[in-house]
């Protein structure tokens, strides 16, 4: 069943934190919405809209994170400007000491000793995140990625995936008013023939869809690293998940979930190549994806 491709752009309007990692007390952001974050993010806004999510009492999101990860997949989201009425993403690793001075900044906090009216020790905590405004400039900073969606199988009057995205809230430090994120206008469909980021190729009559790179591309996703032929940073792709099924972990963030090693986006291809868009916005070359089935 085909795959119908929509452009997503998110405006947002509050400080953006994708939890990285961390180098003394500061806090890193990835400079860029990981499939996981948003997957997350839909999948609570959706569950609680909707009340749907009854039928499974262990988890009672398990049905809506089913449903989207058979008939619905994305890729990353990026931050974009608006130039003369079109949409520019911005790329972290074509500039990298420029990206930083314009989209990100921190913020710093610590608890107090009482009543000395300190810092108290090792409470000192600086958390980086991608500023809602560019900081040279003011522009405001938008998200802009790609939805694809099996329309005949998610009934949106049901997941009204469109509808969560109107307001939505991202990452780490939601409870501070971070990570809020709104759509801009509809999703606009993609037709055949027109290019995602205006880089990237892909077909959607298959099971998942097709992406396709030429040589010397950057892939704009984690990308499976067994035997693909990339160039770039690995980094081990592990998460903290809500596991209704494991008996005693079922508490938010009990269950550490392993992905796999993968090329960081922006690793770039060694030749022509096409990768299965999987669950969770990972990538995977078809090449070595057949190579695996007997």
């Amino acid at each position: 069943m085909p795959w119908t491709v929509y452009q997503i752009i998110l405006r947002l309007h509050s400080p953006l934190h994708i939890g990285y990692r961390e180098v003394g007390h500061l806090r890193r952001t990835r400079p860029y919405i990981t499939g996981r974050a948003l997957r997350g993010a839909l999948v609570n806004r959706v569950g609680r809209n909707q009340n749907i999510c009854g039928e499974e009492p262990g988890d009672p999101f398990r049905c809506v994170s089913k449903t989207f990860a058979q008939y619905l997949t994305f890729t990353y989201f990026y931050p974009a400007l608006k130039v003369k009425d079109k949409w520019e993403a911005q790329f972290p690793w074509q500039d990298e000491a420029g990206f930083r001075r314009r989209f990100l900044s921190s913020y710093t906090s610590t608890a107090l000793t009482y009543p000395q009216q300190t810092a108290a020790e090792g409470l000192l905590h600086e958390i980086e995140f991608i500023s809602p405004r560019t900081l040279d400039t003011g522009e405001p900073v938008y998200l802009m990625g790609y939805v694809f969606v099996q329309k005949e199988r998610l009934k949106q009057e049901k997941y009204d995936w469109v509808g969560a995205l109107r307001r939505l809230q991202l990452g780490g430090e939601r409870g501070y008013g971070w990570g809020d994120v709104r759509l801009v206008g509809e999703p606009a469909p993609v037709t055949d023939g027109l290019l995602l980021f205006d880089k990237i190729s892909f077909k959607t009559d298959e099971k998942r869809p097709v992406l396709a790179l030429k040589e010397n591309e950057a892939v704009l996703a984690h990308t499976f690293a067994q035997n693909a032929t990339l160039s770039g940073p690995v980094e081990p792709m592990v998460g903290r998940e809500w596991r209704g099924d494991k008996g005693s972990q079922k508490h938010i963030g009990q269950h550490l979930a392993y992905n796999g090693v993968c090329f960081a986006p922006g690793s770039r291809t060694q030749q022509p190549s096409q990768f299965i868009l999987g669950d969770g916005g990972y990538w995977q070359m078809i090449s070595f994806e057949k190579e695996r089935q007997p």
